[in-house]
């Protein structure tokens, strides 16, 4: 089945047509092309829906395969018939699956496999794709230590006999719904946790790129974890609506966009879920002129803001340099030349850096936007409109753009910015300049915009650093560092417009999220005649 996508979307490399894809099946003998099963239970099954979204190659427009509009029942059902036991089994046998599972992801062929998927349904380059695979897997191993976050607390004879222990429970079926721009890294960012922590787990990956998930899942399912534990379910938004609503489900975890990511904490609150929902974001860099490291700072700018297409929610989008407007032209330029030296194609080919957006409407969307940016007075130093990939003329590609809203004067920080390249998130290969005189003009402009997932300070001055950490309000800081992600021994914490619920992805906030406390007091009279309580409220430890 694997050679009739590749044979539609020449020319990708010939040597992945080794990689079997088991989810996919052909329901009629004249099919076009493929269909998505889902996994349930512990192996791949045909969706009962006979209606289906169209997978396309985003390089090419090819169709790929088509993605069934399933419900979710029979997946929930089968987390459901898989939770008494999973939820029973000791926690250092859950962690010897993950254990396992972070082992097998370790193989380089393994991460080849999973990211060759990734390139071919949703853009990205390969070798961003297999950074895309080897973040999550850095969840996955730390969730193998999640049973220490799980520790709960204890307190003795708090009247004589009396003692008090509370500890962590799983919750029951959790969900997440996961979004195209990261098909394995958000992925892990759920079900490893979930399970790790006794649950048991229904995704439904992005209509957009799901091999990368459904094949995320049978390599755990190979490592012995039992059948219903994990579950992969495709679908669009009646899916969703099915979990969100659904009495069984317990929790929800959601990455995408903001429109999406309301409704989702609304409707699912709305029927006693937890939601987590990571949202939007337009990170801000602001730039030490007078005394960050020129080069470096240009090239960590270029890479953060059109990596991945832009297509990140972490990604740099707005660039403000604080100094002198002319000093800020020479700034631009080199940035915009930096930005030049960057290959547009294929993610398969050898040595490109920004590949395609992920669908027709997104590119035409991001178009649509430079222009208007440009019609209100912004000036495009660099336009990557139009661009041609030999090949894949068809692909959705746009080369980097560079939009600066200066004109011959900084840009006024007391006043509310309305160019649209400045206040949409794109999501594309768009950034955004301007120039402010001061650090604190930077400050006002940053904490000014609605989201707050992550933002940047390029500088030599320890002062300005620690005085930007202190005054940002974005729940994510990075101090020479363009894109400050942490490390899953934290957690995930953008703030303000960019979450909903309020307990963060992975880490600690991660396991406290997929598990609620219970707590036991008991009293243990050593011999009859013991004080088991009366009519009046208890006051412990009183004589």
């Amino acid at each position: 089945m694997t050679s009739s996508i590749l044979h539609r979307t020449k020319p990708l490399l010939q040597k992945s047509t080794s990689h079997s894809a088991p989810w996919l099946h052909r329901p009629t003998a004249n099919a076009a092309v493929p269909t998505i099963k889902n996994f349930i239970n512990g192996r791949f099954v045909p969706s009962s829906s006979l209606d289906a979204i169209h997978l396309y190659d985003p390089s090419t427009n090819h169709h790929l395969a088509n993605v069934p509009r399933s419900s979710p029942d029979d997946a929930i059902r089968a987390a459901s018939d898989a939770f008494p036991s999973w939820s029973r089994t000791p926690p250092q046998i859950r962690q010897r699956f993950l254990l396992e599972y972070a082992h097998v992801l370790h193989g380089k062929e393994t991460r080849e496999e999973v990211a060759h998927w990734i390139t071919l349904e949703m853009g990205k380059t390969s070798q961003d794709a297999m950074g895309d695979v080897w973040r999550g897997l850095e969840v996955v191993e730390a969730s193998c230590r999640a049973g220490v976050e799980m520790l709960g607390d204890s307190m003795l004879n708090l009247s004589d006999g009396l003692d008090t222990v509370s500890y962590r429970v799983p919750l029951g079926v959790c969900a997440g719904i996961a979004p195209f721009n990261f098909p394995a890294m958000i992925p892990l960012w759920m079900f490893p946790l979930a399970i790790a922590t006794g649950n048991t787990y229904v995704l439904k990956p992005t209509e957009k790129a799901p091999s990368a998930a459904l094949l995320l899942a049978k390599i755990l399912h190979d490592v012995g974890l039992p059948p219903g534990v994990l579950n992969v379910v495709n679908g669009g938004k009646e899916c969703v609506d099915e979990i969100l609503t659904h009495p069984d489900v317990k929790a929800v975890s959601f990455v995408g966009s903001n429109a999406a990511g309301e409704y989702i904490h609304k409707v699912g609150s709305k029927h006693g879920k937890r939601v987590q929902a990571n949202l939007g974001a337009k990170n801000h860099a602001t730039v030490m002129m007078n005394d960050a490291d020129r080069n470096s700072t240009i090239k960590a700018l270029v890479g953060a803001a059109f990596g991945a297409a832009g297509q990140r929610c972490m990604a740099l989008s707005v660039v403000i340099l604080v100094g002198e407007v002319e000093e800020a032209r020479g700034w631009v330029e080199e940035m915009a030349g930096e930005a030049k030296k960057l290959k547009v194609g294929n993610g398969f080919v050898d040595g490109v850096d920004v590949g395609p957006l992920i669908s027709k409407d997104a590119k035409s969307r991001a178009e649509a936007i430079i222009q208007e940016s440009i019609d209100q007075g912004a000036t495009c130093v660099l336009d990557g409109r139009g661009v041609v990939v030999e090949g894949y003329e068809l692909g959705n590609f746009i080369g980097p753009t560079i939009i600066n809203l200066n004109g011959n004067s900084h840009v006024d920080s007391n006043k509310v910015i309305t160019n649209p390249a400045y206040t949409e998130e794109i999501f594309g290969p768009v950034l955004t300049v301007l120039t402010v005189p001061t650090l604190d003009d930077a400050i006002q402009l940053t904490n000014r915009n609605r989201y707050g997932n992550g933002c940047a300070i390029f500088t030599s001055s320890g002062a300005a650093a620690r005085k930007y950490q202190f005054e940002i309000e974005a729940g994510q800081i990075g101090i020479n560092v363009p894109i400050p992600v942490p490390l899953p021994f934290f957690s995930f914490t953008g703030n303000k417009g960019s979450i909903r619920g309020d307990v963060n992805f992975y880490g600690k906030s991660g396991v406290y999220f997929f598990t609620q406390l219970k707590t036991v007091t008991s009293n243990w009279q050593y011999g009859k005649g013991g004080d088991l309580g009366g009519t009046v409220m208890p006051v412990l430890g009183k004589k």
